[in-house]
């Protein structure tokens, strides 16, 4: 064989195997993310004709279900009955429009393989179950319906947890949108309306987006500074009018321009419950922008939250980077600057410290179970990253009950229950500030481990405007949710 020949000859057998290659990996690897990808209209209707599993809440409400299309009834049509309640966590699947939520993120034990492809068929000789699974979420439908009542029309979210296993137990956000109109006849008009819509119904406002976190962020302020040892809740510090910030003309001021306590001195714990600025941004220096910094990523910050669904990254900005500017650092430790947290990780941030500095993973589904009902997985809590100690967690959470017992967040009191928590008003270029109230409870050692944490991200004061702060907001939100757990009907 002369050279040219076999030249010819390699070069032929390397394309042939460059073209097995390229085809295992588009058929074996690459093939299950074609077919999902939403812009397969093909494949998306023949998966949302297909009879789907049942999603229900943790107390049994169906959430989703799958009902024989009257047209057809070898194909079946997809139906929400709690319409725009679980819009964002549940989710929608649509011909047009592809699938969201938990109908996205659990499409394989909704389907799964029992069609006619070979290892559908397989499964069905060998006896196994033809029918989909169904998905129970750890949301309990009583406590949305709650948590959406008292957000009303005011655009924010509601989060609340168990703050010892990361169950998500309710999960709103206002404006929301019904899947039902995605899936019909009109669900091309539906689709672009919400498209279009200024105050993007589409947007779940609880994992994807960010608010600077104003003073809730004190909590992680405080925690670095009881971690490290440099205060204590008696620790004094000056209680002046304004601060003036190092190397600038700036000022820092409490929120009613006034001075926290006698115009002389204040102590810590004092400051945390009345939430004043000028100490906050006072430690906040003393701490240093590294250490600060250190523990913001502690609390996850700069960080990916493991969740069901993609979360958008909290931000603090990175150690190194304003060791040379004290007023930045004194304002990222009163959560204004550069600060941005999504209102999840802020419910994290308090369910850390309702559970002794651990933080534990969020989840939202509980279990999945064959159509007999029998339960073939559940999901298992698992500690995510340890925050701060257990020893800071409980004067931290002694801290946030005066709080709601006399300071800023008393109208987050639930009669009969003890509940800590922080109030946050965060102020806005452009816009009213936004309310924040994040808390948890019981507390105490006769009521056993705290069973609840809660964040309220109200935007723009929602009908309060310009004169809102979190506590006249924001915390009666929550206390309307907290009372609702504790099945406490006489507040007043």
């Amino acid at each position: 064989m002369n050279t040219s020949l076999r030249t010819t000859t390699y070069a032929l057998l390397g394309a042939f195997a460059l073209l097995i290659v390229s085809v295992i990996y588009i058929q074996a690897i690459k093939g299950p993310d074609f077919r999902d990808d939403p812009r397969n209209v093909r494949a998306i209707a023949w998966l949302t004709g297909r009879q789907r599993g049942p999603i229900i809440s943790a107390d049994g409400v169906v959430l989703a279900i799958s009902t024989p299309s009257p047209s057809d009834p070898k194909l079946y049509e997809r139906l929400y009955p709690e319409g725009s309640l679980y819009a964002h966590t549940v989710g929608f699947t649509s011909v047009l429009f592809g699938s969201r939520g938990v109908e996205q993120t659990r499409a394989a034990d909704l389907i799964s393989n029992r069609d006619a492809t070979i290892s559908g068929v397989l499964n069905g000789l060998l006896g196994g179950d033809t029918k989909p699974r169904g998905v129970r979420l750890t949301l309990r439908d009583a406590l949305q319906t709650v948590a959406r009542d008292a957000l009303g029309e005011q655009r924010g979210s509601v989060i609340a947890i168990d703050p010892t296993t990361g169950a998500i137990l309710a999960m709103v956000t206002y404006p929301s949108f019904d899947p039902n109109t995605l899936i019909g006849p009109d669900a091309g008009a539906a689709g672009e309306a919400l498209e279009r819509d200024e105050d993007d119904p589409l947007r779940d406002r609880a994992i994807r987006q960010t608010y600077p976190p104003g003073s809730v962020f004190k909590v992680i302020t405080a925690a670095s500074g009881l971690d490290t040892g440099l205060v204590s809740p008696s620790s004094e510090f000056a209680d002046p009018v304004y601060l003036r910030l190092p190397g600038s003309e700036s000022t820092i001021s409490n929120y009613d321009g006034r001075v926290c306590d006698n115009g002389t001195s204040v102590t810590l714990k004092f400051a945390f419950v009345k939430s004043c600025n000028t100490v906050f941004a006072k430690l906040g220096m003393n701490l240093g922008a590294d250490t600060l910094g250190g523990t913001a990523e502690a609390f996850g910050f700069n960080s990916e939250v493991p969740f069901e669904f993609d979360v958008l990254t909290s931000f603090f900005p990175l150690r190194g980077t304003m060791q040379d500017d004290p007023p930045a650092t004194a304002q990222s430790a009163i959560g204004q600057r550069d600060d941005r947290a999504t209102p999840l990780l802020m419910v994290l941030t308090v369910a850390a410290v309702a559970n002794n500095g651990i933080m534990m993973a969020p989840y939202l589904v509980s279990e999945i179970f064959t159509s007999e009902g029998v339960v073939e997985a559940t999901t298992e809590p698992v500690a995510w990253r340890r925050a701060m100690s257990p020893a800071s967690a409980g004067v931290l959470a002694d801290m946030m009950e005066q709080a709601v017992i006399s300071g800023t967040g008393t109208r987050a009191a639930v009669p009969g229950v003890r509940i800590a928590g922080k109030t946050g008003t965060a102020e806005t270029e452009g816009s009213a500030p936004h309310a924040w109230f994040i808390g948890f409870g019981p507390l105490g050692a006769e009521s056993g481990d705290p069973q609840i944490a809660i964040v309220v991200i109200v935007e723009s004061g929602g009908a309060f405007g310009e004169s809102a702060t979190g506590g006249t907001v924001a915390a009666p939100i929550a206390q309307r949710v907290l009372a609702a757990f504790f099945g406490v009907t006489d507040t007043r």
